[in-house]
């Protein structure tokens, strides 16, 4: 919910505080600085690769808890804000806490689920990311479009009341528990260090380059969603509250799709296998990527219902990240799992953030998002050339 507020605001947040910040909010300026601020939070996604070691020195529970009050708090004082640039940085700052919690969890589910169900309670926990998009867009909905985008950030903060709950009764799973002397007894540099043994090394690095295939296309593309169907209902005389609940409809399309897609994906994964799954989301993202943006986008006044159709397989594409909380655990033993799980997924992000500030240059240049964003998905065929290296794991148990 947190990651996307930002996403349904952009618009009136920016021709709020670019005119404070001595710049002119013109259609080309808010592409380039909302592309750069979307690069600074996928930096400080980035950064969150330095909560593993934390998760395996101290337990995956504890630092859960901690990745949550912290994207919590930088997303409410985002509400505060007064200029551009002070919102660049509370947004560099909740990418370190959001990316973080998405590492923690995975590798809590992966370890505590018994085998039998691991499956599933991968897909299961992903479908949350969703739920939280679906969320955003009810919020904006019902609050965004009545009391402003200041009343959207302060939304974010309600995540950290969720801590007390979190805590109790939750013990660390029993699989950390008994390693705990072992990871206790490491410095902090030694899960990395691990990560690149000549046993992990190619493991890791074909992980991270799979991630930022998926980091590429998923922020730079649907990302966009919200400005875009905002766009197109300017265009075609919706405007104002109109326009916002236009943009609220589309990302519930986009998220509700993306749960069925999370929650088809370990029947997907036992069927096709890891690597097939992951090829199946990658092929369904390339190509709707390349059409919603680069064709349907510039159809004119009839654009707007084909663009929601396909929506809808854009986000069930999005299912791939589900195959990365259940893939990643299982490559990886427990003493280094958490930094495994922190490091491919959130490393990739600083090339992320170079290609979502390149699509950014690329909208205020050409006056328009279409091109740009369409061009994203050649991330995936990218990704798609990749996959038969990568690691199958099909029918293995969770390493110890």
């Amino acid at each position: 919910m947190d990651s996307f507020i930002y996403a349904l605001v952009l618009l009136p947040s920016l021709r709020e505080l670019l005119p404070r910040s001595g710049i002119v909010a013109s259609k080309g300026n808010i592409g380039f600085y909302g592309g750069l601020l979307f690069a600074l939070f996928l930096l400080g996604w980035g950064l969150a690769f330095l909560w593993g070691p934390a998760g395996d020195k101290f337990g995956r529970v504890r630092t859960l808890m901690l990745t949550i009050v912290w994207y919590s708090v930088f997303t409410f004082l985002s509400a505060l804000v007064t200029n551009v640039w002070q919102l660049a940085i509370l947004r560099l700052l909740a990418g370190i806490g959001i990316g973080g919690e998405w590492a923690m969890g995975g590798t809590f589910v992966a370890e505590e689920w018994p085998e039998s169900r691991r499956r599933a309670g991968a897909g299961y926990m992903h479908t949350g990311y969703y739920v939280g998009i679906f969320l955003a867009a009810i919020a904006n909905y019902a609050i965004g479009s009545r009391y402003g985008w200041r009343a959207m950030f302060a939304v974010g903060g309600v995540p950290a009341l969720l801590l007390a709950w979190i805590r109790h009764g939750v013990t660390e799973p029993s699989r950390w528990s008994a390693k705990v002397e072992v990871v206790r007894s490491w410095r902090i540099y030694q899960p990395f260090a691990a990560l690149f043994s000549p046993v992990l090394r190619r493991r890791t690095v074909l992980n991270s380059l799979f991630m930022l295939a998926s980091i590429s296309g998923l922020w730079a593309g649907t990302v966009y969603v919200p400005l875009a169907v905002t766009s197109l209902a300017e265009a075609g005389g919706r405007l104002g509250p109109q326009a916002a609940q236009l943009a609220s409809r589309a990302t519930m399309l986009v998220a509700f799709a993306t749960i069925l897609g999370c929650l088809g994906m370990p029947w997907i994964a036992e069927r096709l296998g890891r690597r097939g799954a992951l090829g199946f989301f990658f092929a369904l993202m390339m190509v709707f990527i390349a059409l919603t943006f680069g064709k349907v986008f510039y159809l004119g006044p009839s654009a707007l219902p084909w663009f929601f159709i396909c929506l809808f397989f854009l986000g069930f594409g999005g299912a791939n990240f589900a195959v990365y909380t259940l893939w990643l655990p299982e490559q990886y033993p427990t003493e280094c799992r958490a930094s495994a799980f922190a490091f491919s997924t959130s490393f990739a992000r600083f090339g992320g953030a170079a290609i979502t500030f390149l699509v950014g240059s690329g909208v205020q240049r050409y006056g328009s998002l279409g091109i740009p964003v369409a061009m994203t998905a050649l991330a995936f065929a990218f990704g798609l050339i990749l996959i038969p290296w990568g690691a199958e794991t099909r029918g293995q148990t969770l390493p110890a």
